[in-house]
């Protein structure tokens, strides 16, 4: 048995001053992860132990879905990766490194390329198919702002498995098969999930899914309808109103709006300067036209301009999704400088070359005009906005899309709000926050093209594998688990993860004590409990207690002053009383509550 004398532990009384979430603080304080750098963790025996019973999950319901484990290393070569444009794709969230011959390589953030290789290698027929493969292995990204301890690290352990068919036909089978599995480890696991739909981004492929954990600590933030449209906020659509007729517009003009660099000072002069006949502006009335700087993986910069309503904001994750792999951000003063048609707080579509120019307004010829304009999908022809004219203190009233200007696009970029209706028309949306623990993607022949992996189908010609790809963040989970399973003193881990099961202690001076402490924890080990048996003699009640709870098996059996009465306290660690149970008795009882909690 493990005895608190001797296991590689220490506890800490106070938070690490890096740490805000409750898993980050007590998984170090409890002594199963240390800090190694920003993102990186060390991890302990407590740890590991917990670690490895979600491994074990992971990896029999992996198995019991006819996946085949493999293991690749972490260290990779350069070239598949540029093969695949991943090289440059993933930007500055890549480790590279050269090897003392100056050969690039880089650290794996993900398998794609490797998993492929290694199938064109080994199969040639597409009698070899279907195939699952997985893993479970150490990822690193070179995250620019790690946090939230294990939740979002620049190194993490994941599965990830794929599968490989001849065709369409058979993709949607192995996802179908995959995404069962998930329920079924995430359901074993005990965490809550839904499954959402997602954007491929840069993995590319025809659909995708993140299993979310809500949560109010979660990054993520995805919206729910009452009629069961779930999705990613980065994948929400904007249904689109109907084009208007435009017959009866006045024709575009251009007022006087001094000192209104803002949607509100705009709307509060266009009311009291301009009033409508019929109701009051309101910012939902005026085009906001907002300045975005995308950067390449290669690191060119560009400009482009989304065309919003006014009383919506620009989301940058979703922004930044319908970019991939580009990433975006608001526009410098240095940026503006550089397109001086641009006027800050009055621009408008007219210096973004518009079908048709209203007298007054200033424009660039269509030819001069190099920046993207991109519009919301709510742009549609007919409707009449308010903008900027171009021209410092000017606006354009009555301005008519599809008439007076058109976009290069539309862009899925506003915020996406409480109340929007759902685009499969299921009702309002409910916004919530998540931690991504899962995502599955149906890649198709993406990797698999560009690494020429194919096999001859039954006619002998050469045939393009299609894949898909499965991911599972594993510490991610545990560092979750701990987040839903704590209280003011510590952790409280269920028992199929827990590092034991029960944390027996000896406390008090007396001998008798400890030796039937020892008993008690050597009989429970031989009957397939897990024990951490606190036999350390010095250490006083008190702090054997704080040790327990903090570190948050199960089931507590205290030997001490009761033993006088022939009677051992058993219970669990949180959420209910100990009990005063005959020593003849306790190791069955203990017996009994582990078997219950675990099912068996």
């Amino acid at each position: 048995m493990l005895r608190m004398s001797t296991l590689f532990l220490r506890t800490l009384r106070e938070d690490p001053a890096d740490a805000e979430l409750a898993s980050h603080k007590l998984m170090v304080r409890a002594g199963y992860i240390r800090r190694a750098a920003p993102g990186i963790y060390t991890w302990l025996p407590l740890g590991l132990r917990v670690l490895a019973k979600v491994e074990a999950i992971v990896r029999e319901e992996m198995e019991a879905a006819g996946s085949q484990e493999v293991h690749f290393p972490a260290l990779l070569p350069k070239e598949p990766y540029e093969a695949t444009g991943r090289w440059d794709d993933y930007g500055p969230n890549l480790f590279r490194l050269a090897d003392r011959k100056g050969t690039d390589m880089l650290l794996a953030p993900t398998h794609e390329e490797m998993f492929a290789l290694v199938v064109k290698d080994m199969y040639t027929s597409y009698k070899d198919l279907p195939l699952s493969l997985f893993q479970i292995q150490t990822k690193y990204r070179d995250e620019a702002r790690p946090r939230a301890g294990l939740l979002r690290g620049r190194e993490f352990i994941m599965k990830d498995a794929y599968s490989f068919d001849i065709d369409d036909e058979g993709l949607e089978r192995s996802y179908k098969t995959q995404r069962e599995a998930y329920i079924r480890i995430f359901d074993r696991l005990g965490l809550e999930y839904v499954i959402v739909n997602a954007m491929s981004g840069a993995m590319g492929g025809s659909k995708s899914e993140e299993f979310l954990s809500p949560t109010e600590v979660g990054e993520d933030t995805f919206v729910r309808s009452p009629g069961g449209y779930t999705a990613n906020v980065e994948a929400v659509t904007t249904p689109a109103p109907p084009a208007l007729d435009w017959s009866d517009a006045p024709a575009a003009h251009v007022e006087d709006t001094p000192d209104t660099p803002t949607i509100e000072t705009l709307v509060a002069a266009a009311n009291a300067n301009h009033p409508r006949p019929d109701r009051a502006w309101t910012a939902a009335d005026t085009l906001k036209n907002v300045v975005i700087a995308a950067t390449n993986p290669a690191g060119e910069r560009g400009l482009m301009v989304v065309g919003l309503p006014g009383d919506r904001e620009v989301d940058l994750t979703r922004l930044e999704a319908a970019v991939a792999p580009a990433t975006v951000e608001p526009a410098t003063e240095e940026d503006l400088k550089a397109h001086p048609e641009l006027v800050k707080g009055y621009i408008g579509p007219a210096a973004l070359g518009p079908q048709v120019r209203p007298e007054g307004v200033e424009f660039l010829s269509d030819e001069d005009s190099t920046i993207p304009y991109m519009l919301d999908p709510r742009v549609v022809e007919g409707t009449r906005w308010i903008t900027g004219a171009n021209v410092r203190g000017k606006h354009v009233f009555d301005l008519v899309a599809g008439r007076d200007f058109v976009g290069d696009g539309t862009i899925e970029a506003a915020e996406v709000r409480a109340g929007d209706p759902a685009p499969d028309g299921t009702g309002p949306l409910e916004l919530a926050r998540g931690v991504e623990i899962g995502h599955i993607f149906q890649l198709g022949r993406k990797y698999a093209e560009a690494l020429e992996l194919k096999v001859l189908d039954e006619n002998g010609k050469q045939r393009v594998v299609t894949m898909g790809s499965y991911g599972i963040g594993v510490t991610r989970a545990v560092a979750l688990l701990a987040e839903l399973n704590n209280d003011e003193a510590g952790l409280a881990w269920p028992a199929h993860v827990a590092p034991y099961h029960v944390h027996v202690m000896a406390t008090g001076k007396d001998d008798a004590a400890f030796a039937a402490a020892e008993d008690l924890a050597a009989d429970l080990e031989s009957r397939g409990v897990e024990v951490l048996y606190d036999d350390r003699a010095k250490v006083s009640p008190g702090v054997k207690f704080k040790d327990a709870e903090l570190i948050g098996a199960p089931f507590v059996a205290v030997v001490g002053r009761s033993l006088a009465d022939g009677v051992i306290e058993v219970g669990p660690r949180a959420g209910g009383e100990r009990t005063a149970v005959p020593v003849a008795d306790a190791s069955e009882t203990i017996v009994r509550m582990v078997d219950e909690a675990l099912g068996r």
